[in-house]
Parts: structure tokens; C-alpha cells; sequence
């Protein structure tokens, strides 16, 4: 609603004078260079192969801004109007770094790709509006300089990228996202999964009360969530292991656990006792052998020995949470 409303105090585009058409082109291309750096400084020290790119990338774009503010100096003078894109209305907008920086190297270069569309799409539109010869020839040069950009960061990812460099990156990918979230959510699933099926199953056999056993189920489930994270959080800051943000790792280990104990604690909803032993039983079930897979696919643990760890460790736990129930 704000946005909406925000919107109406902006200029529309078919307004903008051809010198403030020019503004706009001169802090489109400098934004976008500074977002090519921020990029190129984020990847620098695990992508160094990506970082060169973008700094090439960031190059071309001040060459850009430089041809423009040259067409704006014989046209129109020193004075280059304050307009940006913000101030336009239903102007593309970009994501700042930070937004996109976290979510892999395979986001950032698609990112960079809808950038250099959204400005060729732009300068199509701006030399539609000029009448000068000058201004539309470089306008439209810009057009289809942003079109073949694509290619340029093909010959760029060429240059920097070889197959061993890019393999190379994807395997730091990979890695870094092992280290960050499969990790510590995996021992946080298996934690909430098969340290709660004792306390859970054991309420559940003492009271023969599925009320109860739910309750005691959620306290142990959200109890080991908050336990996990904070662990997971204060454990390591992840400057000297590289394993990523502490808040990341620790949000992930709390969430899973969670999940993994509210799992089978909450078919203790359902009233009668033994249907919802029976579907806790069976969600056990499926959480042992997502835990093996998980180990198999992300860690590289042989099936074999996944299932024989996952479902002996729960097998073991759930039988006593059985005997203490019935004791």
C-alpha cells in the first residue's frame, strides 16, 4: 500500500526531458557499476574467478557512463540534473547486494544477466524519445551494447572461467552450503527426531493420555530447538572454521530440531491413543530414512551405513522411551 501510494509522487517516464533521459542514463550506469564492485569485492575471496569478471563487468559500465556524461556536457552543459531511478515511476529497480550476494554465485550471475536486460529495455525506450541525432545514435549504440552483454559475460566467464575455475566455485558453492545449513539443520533434525522419541513415546505409554503426551511432546520439541540454536550460535562464529554466519547456522539447527521432534508429537492430537501411536510411529519412519538420505546426499555417507546409524541410534532410543513408560 505505501509503495502505491510513494508511487504517485514520482515522475512517469514519458515526462523526463530528454537532458534529464540522459541524468537518469548517467546514475543508472554508475548504480550499476557500484553493484558489479559490491559484487566483485563479495566474491572475491571464495569466487576470485567471478570477482574478475564482475570488475570487468563494472569497467564496461563506467565506459558507458563516461560517453554519456560527454553527449550531456556538448548538449547540455556541465549541470547534470539529480534524477534517479527511484524517482521515476515504474523504473526497474535493482536488489541491493546484500539481498542477492547470500543466495550463491549461480543467483548473482543470473541477477547480472536481468540487469543488463532491464537496461537495454530502457534505452530502447529512451531513444524512442529523443529527436537529437547525436543523443538517439548513442542511445541506441548503449541499447545493443547492453544486448551483447550477454555475450560479454559469456567471453568474460570464458576468460576468467575456465572448466577447472568454474568447477572449482561450484564446489566452494557447495561446500560453503553444506558447511551453513545441511550440517547443522542435519544435526538438528536428527537431534529433535531422535532424542525426543524417549521422553515422547515414554509419556505416551505412562499416561496412555494423548493430551498429555502432546504436551510433553511440544515443551521437548521447542525446549531442544531453542537449546540447539543457541549452541550452534555461540559454538563458533565461523571466522576460523568458514562455516558461515553463526545466526544462519543456528536458526537452521533450531528449526530442525523443532520439526524433527514436533514430527511425531503432533499426531498425539488425534484422541485416540493408539491411532496416534501409529501415525507417530510410522512419521518416525520417514524421518529416519530422510535423515539417511540426507547423510547420503549431502555427505557422502554410504546407504549402508546411514540406514544402519540412523535406524539402530532410533531404534534404540524408542525402545526406551518404550520400557520407561511401561515400567
Amino acid at each position: 500500500m505505501f509503495n502505491r501510494l510513494l508511487s504517485f509522487t514520482r515522475r512517469s517516464f514519458s515526462s523526463l526531458s530528454e537532458q534529464e533521459i540522459l541524468a537518469l542514463a548517467i546514475s543508472s550506469e554508475e548504480d550499476d557499476a557500484r553493484i558489479y564492485r559490491a559484487y566483485a569485492d563479495g566474491l572475491a575471496e571464495e569466487y576470485p574467478h567471478s570477482a574478475a569478471m564482475f570488475e570487468e563487468m563494472a569497467g564496461e559500465e563506467d565506459r558507458h557512463r563516461a560517453a554519456l556524461i560527454d553527449l550531456h556536457r556538448q548538449r547540455f552543459g556541465e549541470r547534470i540534473p539529480l534524477i534517479r531511478r527511484e524517482h521515476v515511476r515504474g523504473y526497474y529497480q535493482r536488489k541491493p547486494d546484500w539481498l542477492v550476494r547470500p543466495l550463491g554465485i549461480e543467483n548473482v550471475r543470473a541477477q547480472a544477466s536481468l540487469m543488463e536486460e532491464q537496461a537495454h529495455r530502457f534505452y530502447v525506450e529512451a531513444a524512442k524519445r529523443t529527436q537529437d541525432a547525436a543523443t538517439r545514435k548513442l542511445l541506441g549504440d548503449l541499447a545493443a551494447a547492453e544486448q551483447q552483454h550477454e555475450s560479454l559475460a559469456e567471453h568474460l566467464s570464458e576468460k576468467h572461467l575456465g572448466t577447472e575455475a568454474r568447477e572449482e566455485e561450484d564446489r566452494t558453492e557447495r561446500r560453503q552450503f553444506i558447511l551453513t545449513y545441511v550440517q547443522p539443520g542435519l544435526a538438528g533434525l536428527m537431534d529433535g527426531s531422535v532424542s525426543t522419541l524417549a521422553p515422547i513415546f515414554a509419556a505416551a505409554f505412562a499416561t496412555g493420555d494423548t493430551w498429555q503426551t502432546f504436551l510433553v511432546g511440544l515443551a521437548a520439541s521447542l525446549g531442544a530447538g531453542i537449546s540447539m540454536g543457541f549452541t550452534e550460535v555461540a559454538s563458533d562464529d565461523g571466522v576460523i572454521s568458514g562455516r558461515g554466519s553463526p545466526i544462519k547456522r543456528g536458526l537452521a539447527t533450531g528449526i530442525m530440531t523443532t520439526i524433527g521432534g514436533l514430527g511425531h508429537a503432533l499426531p498425539y492430537l488425534i484422541p485416540d491413543f493408539w491411532t496416534a501411536t501409529t501415525i507417530a510411529i510410522i512419521v518416525v519412519f520417514i524421518e529416519l530414512w530422510a535423515i539417511a538420505f540426507i547423510q547420503n546426499r549431502y555427505m557422502e555417507t554410504p546407504w549402508s551405513r546411514a540406514t544402519f546409524q540412523v535406524v539402530l541410534g532410533g531404534a534404540l532410543v524408542f525402545a526406551t522411551g518404550m520400557l520407561i513408560g511401561n515400567a
